[in-house]
């Protein structure tokens, strides 16, 4: 059995605004795994985490149950550490195996992954006309799904102000921008990024309901004190044929517990990045098939991430969508040697090749260090 000799933290700047960490972890054969720990504004709180830990992993079973017990109780820059382990050394051991992740994971419930574009980080132009063309770059792709963050500079504070109207009648037109290009017949979701307080989320869900939105996701900040008004949210977007969505920042299955049992989402959005990689991503699928909600992975950063994710979305329980981040930068297939499944519309093929299928291109990524 192979073992751990090195792990490495890889933060690549990739624009002004967004640096992807990816972890590469080398066993005692020379062979490399690769995971995704991207985690923005944090990321010498992620280094940090892998100093601290790389002693206590080098020299341990290059494998996924490495990680049993190196983090009992996880912050976000843990967790994400934790996740991209799991991540690489599913990798290893998947190309060891010469099988792709998805076949070591379980039997496979579906061949082609359905997606959604996310066109947010790709939207530099703020302005309706802006989303309107991503909107419109999208579609000309195949993308008939489509998520936008449109409530720039919103906060809970001013939410109910007349200040926070004002930034909700913006971001409401930005919306109705991206219906217009996208067309009656295509699906518009709204993140909110938890800028909201629960009355300004209801007035809002009513207003996005007449643009034919259908996903209201993370509206309010998501404590336990919080779970009685999301569910009362939840209700409310049901009553106006909206499903209400969150839950991406979980640290962990269990902490999708309270509010599952709390009636409190339509879907459910565990993250590769934060989850547990891939045990927590299929524990989490299980919770949302045992409470018929829909899983759906947040997806909306890195190449790794987004292969990683098509591995898990493979084998699913409860599987809905998976979020692709959509044309934020060329970046996105030009780091990885190797060719990523195609993900140009509203489905990806899995990747065929052993471990993950990719790897980071190792030019590029010394070019792109931060």
């Amino acid at each position: 059995m192979s073992r751990i000799a090195t792990i490495e933290t890889l933060p690549l700047r990739i624009s002004p605004k967004t640096v992807w960490i990816f972890l590469k972890v080398m066993d005692e054969d020379g062979v490399t795994g690769i995971g995704e720990a991207t985690l923005t504004g944090r990321e010498a709180e992620v280094a940090a985490v892998v100093a601290r830990l790389a002693p206590r992993l080098e020299g341990t079973p290059a494998e996924p149950a490495a990680l049993d017990d190196p983090i009992p109780e996880r912050s976000l820059p843990e967790a994400s550490v934790a996740s991209a382990l799991d991540q690489a050394l599913w990798d290893l051991s998947a190309q060891s195996a010469g099988r792709a992740v998805w076949q070591l994971l379980g039997l496979p419930r579906r061949r082609r992954v359905p997606l959604y574009a996310n066109i947010n980080r790709r939207t530099v132009d703020r302005s309706p006309a802006g989303f309107a063309a991503s909107t419109q770059v999208a579609a000309a792709k195949g993308c008939t799904r489509f998520k936008v963050a449109p409530f720039d500079d919103l906060a809970p504070a001013l939410a109910d102000s007349e200040a926070g109207r004002k930034l909700i009648d913006m971001g409401i037109d930005r919306v109705a921008a991206v219906r217009e290009a996208a067309g009656p017949r295509a699906r518009v979701m709204v993140d909110c990024h938890w800028r909201f307080t629960e009355r300004a989320a209801e007035e809002t869900i009513g207003r996005l309901a007449e643009l034919g939105v259908d996903w209201f996701e993370c509206p309010i900040p998501e404590t336990l004190e919080a779970i009685p008004a999301l569910h009362r949210l939840r209700v409310h977007a049901y009553e106006h044929g909206m499903q209400l969505a969150g839950l991406e920042m979980s640290t962990s299955p269990a902490a999708l517990v309270p509010f599952l049992e709390g009636d409190c989402y339509d879907v459910v959005m565990p993250d590769m990045k934060y989850i547990g990689g891939f045990g927590g991503m299929l524990q989490a699928g299980a919770l949302c098939a045992r409470y018929d909600v829909g899983c759906a992975p947040h997806n909306p950063s890195g190449p790794i991430c987004h292969v990683a994710s098509l591995h898990a979305s493979a084998v699913l329980d409860g599987f809905d969508l998976l979020e692709h981040q959509y044309d934020e930068s060329p970046l996105f297939d030009q780091l990885v040697s190797g060719r990523l499944p195609d993900h140009g519309g509203d489905a990806s093929d899995l990747p065929k090749t052993p471990g993950l299928g990719v790897a980071l291109d190792a030019t590029l990524s010394r070019r792109l260090r931060a």
